[in-house]
């Protein structure tokens, strides 16, 4: 297994079929902090102690997102924030999402 975090998001170019079955475990088994939803989406929630600190880790996913061409939906509030990442091209999970989400993992505040 290679690092995910230390690859680079690839831009999906469609007609790709999402990843499902085995692929699809053997990749959530190394971001096992995020679930996977109905082999289409992964979803995470952080948690915070305020609303600053949810936001300046939404501003460190968003500059992520724009470096990787690969952006989550975002979802917070107060002391939360939770990223929904898959690739809307395909409808589903590919391997970029995983790469993402192992990247965000290593953010600032991830860990919190």
């Amino acid at each position: 297994m290679s690092d995910l975090a230390s690859r680079t998001c690839v831009p999906c170019k469609g007609g790709t079929p999402p990843l499902k079955g085995r692929e699809l475990e053997e990749l959530a088994r190394q971001v096992p902090e995020w679930e996977v939803v109905d082999e289409h989406h992964l979803r995470r929630e952080f948690r915070f102690e305020d609303f600053r600190q949810a936001l300046e880790f939404v501003n460190r996913v968003g500059e992520l997102a724009e470096e990787q061409g690969h952006h989550p939906d975002i979802n917070f509030g107060w002391g939360r924030v939770e990223l929904t990442v898959f690739t809307h091209k395909i409808d589903g999970l590919t391997e970029s999402d995983f790469i993402f989400a192992a990247k965000v993992d290593r953010l600032p505040g991830a860990s919190s």
